[in-house]
């Protein structure tokens, strides 16, 4: 999986997002030249495309999803402080475009934040997936194996973190739980999914999030630091740590793992080669 999927593509004239302190917008106001660099330097997660992410190996997308405050249209974007450049729609479209290229594969689409998102955006953001995706859409009652998926021809596996347009439609998931430590050390970011491990695995689907989170006292330290530094310098020992799971339904097994620029130090191989463990 990969963290904030979409950060590849923010918007460098963006605007703050709606969702962000009012301490952070009041900054980035005043100071535009200083704090909107610093801001860019923090939200960027990936840098690969999505469809390079899927060409990598990631089969978790997590599309953290909002709405521009003031924008009179439909248009929905993605969002992580900043919007990026493309519309929710237009990276619908490119996904169907590579699944229809890859028949046997199967991605997970978790839909988040809803950032702005109205009742009648969420309408139109869930006829969006459906008519995307259409008979491509595996409905929640479906047992997701492999076997099953390729026979019906399912490909896409929706979580949408939104009760209302869950309950209303059968081709949407519900939320999938993500292990996020909010961590910026590795140490205490592995002791934090060791203790989700030893209270026990969902019995679905859930994420193991091994990416590190920045705070403003972390910033202040380290002013010519990027969350791309961060995490490279983090990647040895999550490299390690990943290598020493286990799939499968016991308790302190794992299932979905998720990080931030998953092209870097064999991240999806690593995560991959643990299924020959089953």
């Amino acid at each position: 999986g990969s963290h904030d999927t979409m950060t590849y593509c923010l918007d460098k004239s963006s605007a703050v997002s709606g969702n962000e302190s009012k301490l952070v917008k009041f900054l980035n106001k005043c100071l535009p030249c200083i704090v909107h660099p610093i801001i860019m330097k923090w939200s960027i997660t990936q840098v690969l495309t999505v469809t390079e992410q899927l060409e990598a190996g990631v089969r978790y997308l997590d599309f953290r999803i909002a709405h521009k405050a003031n924008d009179p249209s439909t248009n929905l974007y993605f969002v992580h402080m900043v919007y990026t450049t493309v519309t929710v729609q237009d990276i619908l479209w490119e996904i169907l475009r590579w699944l229809e290229t890859h028949p046997q594969e199967v991605v997970i689409i978790a839909c988040r934040n809803f950032d702005g998102l109205t009742k009648r955006l969420h309408n139109h953001l869930v006829a969006c997936i459906k008519e995307i995706f259409q008979c491509k859409l595996c409905p929640r009652n479906v047992v997701p194996t492999l076997r099953t998926m390729w026979h019906l021809g399912h490909q896409v596996i929706v979580s949408y973190e939104e009760e209302v347009e869950l309950e209303k439609h059968c081709e949407l998931w519900p939320p999938i739980p993500y292990w996020w430590g909010n961590k910026t050390s590795t140490r205490a970011l592995i002791r934090y999914l060791e203790c989700m491990k030893r209270m026990g695995r969902p019995g679905k689907f859930f994420v193991a999030g091994i990416n590190l989170t920045e705070n403003l006292r972390y910033i202040l330290v380290h002013p010519f630091g990027s969350l791309k530094k961060m995490t490279l310098q983090s990647l040895p020992c999550l490299k390690i740590w990943i290598k020493q799971q286990y799939p499968g339904p016991k308790k302190k097994c794992i299932n979905i793992i998720a990080g931030d620029f998953i092209g870097n130090n064999d991240f999806v191989k690593d995560v991959i080669e643990l299924n020959t463990k089953i």
